[in-house]
């Protein structure tokens, strides 16, 4: 057994350590599994929205798309500021609302709001579908990991499994709680090896970042620089729009907030959250070293960028400490994913079918009975698919942003949407998703001939505007005064 692995194991037996001592003193009831009984401060929930948004994603889809795209890459040192300007805004109005009535989930927001469990039941339907392939992200970065950083010792599926296995443990014993105090130390390790990977390798190959960059334009001239065509200006901001939207829709995200103890928790955060997003800059200077190092990867294999420069790079010992850091990126938001989606499945798909007939307790046990469902589930898919990590997360935004609209216009002192436009809305976002994904569509397929600009919008953009076309015309049907049809949200 070479260092790495062994450094890479003792990463995932900390991981479980940490995310069993995390229940000492607590007894798991629903809102301690689910929202840690609202009683996180400033810092651990900073630790926790940075430990969801910090991932797999971060670590090697960043990478990876500076390495394969270059300039589209920078989308997502972007959206997330964005997104956290929005929070400073909106989090606040959404804790408080979900505090005065001990809501502990994203469906329960949407049903209490328009007073309308159907609407509860479609956003747990859309946010499950969503976190299956954003559990599947964290799997893959978890294998790709794995396998590179130890060298071939473990198997891609075999890491998979190990990593859904070891989770699931400390998940069904600890909840929430578990993932916080993991994500200490992850964001601790994370923050360290981007800076010193992102610092250390221009300069040891290229002599510094200045040249690095200079002999990327001189070896590949524009790559730096948005095409004038597909990934272009248009297609980066629209994606920006897009990704930023639906940043905190994501039902982990969403229902991370519930947890915060006061409401100036998030004013704090939003104002932090940025600069800690500059870490992406020196994941980026890997990818691009890794350019002029390491030429000739294509598609999915990109991903592999960072971890092959480091193992090019570096004794074993490093390439493990590199590792098990990795690791954590993905345990971390999995376990997230996991205790979420399995609420989602046990309080607001089994509570709808069956309302009133299941106890507190029973959802509890329920929830944790689906935690290794779901994980074998997204073990499943990453182990048979084949798409790289960004595509995967990309496509998973596109589902969680059609809950947006609505929800904005929820906070609202009078709100134009009623419950059968929330409803209407969602669905044709979704269906127009779920078409484009499938047939593989984009603007310029729709209309070859239109101007290139819009061609080259995010194809995700469509579907939010069918979404909030279609909720508009269904609420002016419904509103108030609409006779028969008329119904209009509950508050």
């Amino acid at each position: 057994m070479n260092a790495a692995l062994i450094l890479i194991t003792l990463s995932v037996l900390l991981a479980l350590g940490l995310g069993l001592a995390a229940r000492r003193g607590h007894a798991m009831k629903l809102e301690e599994w689910t929202v840690g009984s609202r009683g996180f401060g400033a810092i651990l929930v900073f630790i926790l929205l940075a430990g969801e948004i910090y991932t797999t994603f971060t670590f090697l889809g960043a990478s990876g798309w500076a390495y394969g795209y270059g300039a589209p890459a920078y989308y997502i040192l972007a959206y997330g500021t964005i997104g956290y300007v929005m929070a400073y805004f909106m989090l606040p109005p959404v804790w408080r609302y979900a505090r005065e009535r001990q809501l502990i989930s994203q469906p329960d927001f949407f049903a209490a709001k328009y007073g309308s469990p159907a609407l509860g039941l479609l956003v747990a339907v859309v946010g499950i579908v969503a976190l299956i392939p954003y559990l599947v992200l964290q799997f893959t970065g978890l294998a790709v990991i794995v396998q590179t950083a130890s060298y071939g010792a473990v198997p891609k599926d075999a890491a998979v499994i190990i990593g859904a296995a070891v989770v699931s443990v400390y998940v069904v014993l600890s909840g929430i709680r578990g993932s916080a105090w993991t994500s200490v130390v992850k964001d601790i390790l994370i923050i360290i090896v981007a800076i010193a990977l992102g610092i250390y390798l221009p300069f040891h190959y290229q002599g510094g970042i200045t040249p690095m960059f200079t002999a990327l334009d001189h070896a590949k001239p524009g790559f730096l620089a948005f095409a004038a065509s597909g990934k272009s200006v248009s297609w980066f901001v629209s994606t920006v729009i897009l990704t930023a939207l639906g940043f905190f829709m994501w039902p982990h995200s969403f229902a991370a907030c519930f947890t915060a103890k006061d409401e100036n928790v998030f004013r704090k955060n939003a104002i932090i959250l940025p600069i800690y997003q500059l870490v992406l800059l020196f994941i980026f200077f890997v990818g691009f070293s890794a350019v002029l190092v390491l030429p000739g990867l294509k598609g999915a294999a990109t991903n592999m960028a960072l971890l092959k420069i480091v193992v090019a790079s570096f004794p074993p010992w490093v390439v493990g400490i590199v590792g098990g850091t990795g690791v954590l990126t993905a345990l971390v938001p999995g376990s997230l994913i996991l205790v979420t989606a399995s609420t989602l499945l046990a309080r607001n798909l089994v509570g709808f079918l069956r309302p009133g007939r299941v106890s507190e307790e029973g959802v509890v046990r329920l929830a944790k009975t689906m935690v290794p469902v779901v994980a074998f589930v997204g073990a499943y898919c990453a182990i048979a698919g084949s798409a790289t990590i960004v595509a995967l997360l990309l496509m998973g935004y596109a589902f969680v942003t059609q809950l947006f609209p609505a929800m904005i216009m929820s906070l609202l002192p009078r709100n134009p949407v009623t419950r059968e436009g929330a409803i209407a809305g969602i669905i044709l976002g979704v269906l127009a998703v779920i078409y484009f994904t499938m047939t593989n569509t984009t603007v310029a397929t729709l209309w070859p001939g239109g101007p290139e600009m819009l061609r080259d919008l995010n194809i995700g953009t469509w579907a939010l505007i069918i979404n909030v076309v279609g909720a508009g015309v269904v609420s002016a049907l419904t509103a108030p005064g609409r006779g028969v049809l008329a119904r209009g949200p509950a508050e």
